[in-house]
């Protein structure tokens, strides 16, 4: 069976990245030597699914974010990509679980954005979730859980406080 994880950080006020989609704002949060459970987490996955625009973000780092992990990207644009780990999917989010689940991925991340977040709730789809809240007030940007995002019963697993302020909350769905 396949479990999908949300593992993601928002901004106090509930947001995941600014209006135009940046995320300058996390990398206050870069302390040598802290990870915030981020190695751990990458080594328990097998694949990961992101929507285009993340995708897109994703590209302009120095390094490919996701190496050796099979990303798949949603996306209704016809993209393309030299990486053989990089599989570009149209189909309905239960479609491409099935087919992930299908070549033997167990465990995967749901990294963003937004709208695929939603549709993977509007699904019932995310079994577990990390938020790293960061406590800083954005004002407005990319909401994590739009007013369309339906109900979800959750469960808190653990949370952890780290001393820059961030705290990380770990759900599973009930």
């Amino acid at each position: 069976m396949t479990k999908v994880t949300l593992y993601i950080a928002a901004s106090l006020d509930g947001y995941i990245a600014r209006s135009d989609g940046g995320i300058d704002w996390l990398s206050i949060f870069d302390i040598e030597g802290e990870d915030y459970g981020y190695t751990a987490f990458y080594e328990s996955i097998d694949a990961i699914v992101l929507g285009s625009k993340t995708y897109e973000v994703g590209l302009s780092f120095d390094q490919w974010p996701y190496p050796e992990k099979k990303s798949f990207v949603f996306t209704q644009r016809h993209l393309q990509s030299d990486r053989e780990d990089v599989v570009f999917v149209s189909d309905t989010v239960k479609q491409v679980l099935a087919n992930i689940e299908a070549q033997g991925f167990a465990n995967i991340w749901l990294v963003g954005g937004g709208a695929l977040i939603n549709s993977f709730l509007q699904h019932s789809l995310i079994d577990e979730y990390i938020i790293s809240t960061i406590p800083i007030i954005l004002g407005s940007g990319i909401q994590l859980f739009p007013p369309s995002s339906p109900e979800q019963k959750l469960e808190l697993i653990n949370s952890k406080q780290y001393s820059s302020g961030l705290l990380q909350a770990h759900y599973r769905r009930k």
